[in-house]
């Protein structure tokens, strides 16, 4: 992975609205990788603490298994901000589901 892709993610990341979420398919879609949805996963592991990973999800709006503290943490800290989740997926996925104009523009090419 390049050093540029993973600063795009980060750039990305740090844009992400409080009261949403998107997917690793997303990010890596937004970054210009979009089949590298696994290396975003690696790179939220170990990226900048100050970043909203508790935002990121899988494509079906599913929690990470890997989150720091785990499932059960992510969940907490998507509900300060006012996102619930059911059996740690969030709710209402479709609509907390951050999709800026450029990646919906996009995504038809991917």
């Amino acid at each position: 992975m390049d050093k540029e892709f993973r600063e795009k993610i980060y750039e990305l990341m740090a844009q992400l609205p409080e009261g949403k979420v998107t997917t690793y398919g997303d990010i890596a879609g937004m970054a210009g990788h979009a089949n590298a949805s696994r290396i975003v996963g690696g790179v939220a592991h170990y990226g900048p603490t100050e970043l909203p990973w508790h935002r990121l999800v899988n494509r079906f709006g599913g929690l990470a298994a890997g989150f720091h503290g785990g499932r059960e943490v992510q969940q907490q800290l998507l509900e300060a901000e006012g996102i619930s989740c059911t059996n740690f997926v969030v709710d209402n996925f479709e609509e907390r589901r951050w999709r800026p104009e450029f990646l919906e523009q996009n995504y038809r090419l991917l």
